[in-house]
């Protein structure tokens, strides 16, 4: 492609089809409506209950949204959801791993009762969902498959071992697939997000003492808005990222350059 025939169109998401796991809910939802925005039909499969928000701002784009209850740490509960959002959408050509947990304990309180969940949901059910989403892309010579990581997938897991380790994890996973898939036309990204205004985040920006340490070391001086995360969602899937695979994307304000 010669660079006269760049087009802004290459950014377009426009009758694509994608899945997002835990999409009805915090990052998730942005995710979602992010790809909705881009044009994309979207599936949601999970456990949690927005009472329709999620499928409302979707179809404010005049897009399709659909929807399972299942629990993808299952095994086999993967190959279920992929089945039924192709069934929804006619086919697959975005998966973002959105589902996560995170667990928080002293290291010697922290045992197999904290760490398994969150393996189970954070790295498995990822791998599964990955897996089951690249059988459907290969043959079609083209997808995309975004990964969520974090910032403690370059940092210690103070607190929380199993959601330091799961997002190593993750950035391994993107990886590893990136290289299978690259000759295939797939491309496998992560996205790093860094300390965002979510319910999840509410207590420690209540607390005085950690949202002054956050602020004042991310240097664009606040908390990201989950709105920072959508621009990088859709470059990640769309054919304007054609040529970028296995690449961690950190969207943290500039909190790891110091």
């Amino acid at each position: 492609m010669h660079i006269t025939d760049f087009s802004m169109d290459r950014f377009s998401l426009r009758g694509k089809r994608a899945i997002v796991t835990g999409g009805n809910t915090g990052l998730g939802q942005a995710f979602t409506v992010a790809l909705a925005k881009g044009g994309a039909d979207v599936f949601v499969p999970g456990l949690f209950d927005d009472g329709g928000e999620t499928a409302a701002l979707v179809r404010a784009e005049g897009r399709t949204y659909a929807e399972l209850t299942v629990d993808i740490t299952v095994p086999g509960a993967p190959a279920v959801a992929v089945s039924a959002a192709v069934d929804a959408l006619g086919g697959v050509d975005i998966l973002v791993n959105s589902a996560g947990i995170s667990r928080i304990a002293d290291v010697t309180e922290f045992g197999r009762e904290e760490w398994d969940p969150m393996v189970a949901v954070n790295l498995t059910a990822a791998f599964e969902m990955a897996h089951e989403s690249a059988k459907r892309m290969i043959p079609q010579g083209a997808g995309k498959i975004i990964n969520i990581a974090s910032l403690f997938a370059f940092l210690g897991g103070l607190g929380s071992p199993a959601y330091a380790a799961t997002k190593h994890g993750i950035v391994g996973l993107t990886r590893a697939y990136a290289d299978e898939l690259g000759g295939h036309g797939i491309q496998v990204n992560a996205i790093a997000p860094g300390y965002f205004r979510t319910p999840i985040t509410e207590q420690s920006r209540a607390d005085a003492d950690v949202n002054r340490r956050i602020i004042e070391h991310t240097p664009a001086g606040r908390w990201g808005d989950v709105a920072d995360l959508m621009g990088a969602t859709v470059f990640l899937a769309s054919s304007a990222s054609d040529f970028v695979n296995g690449h961690t994307l950190t969207v943290d304000g500039g909190y790891l350059v110091r």
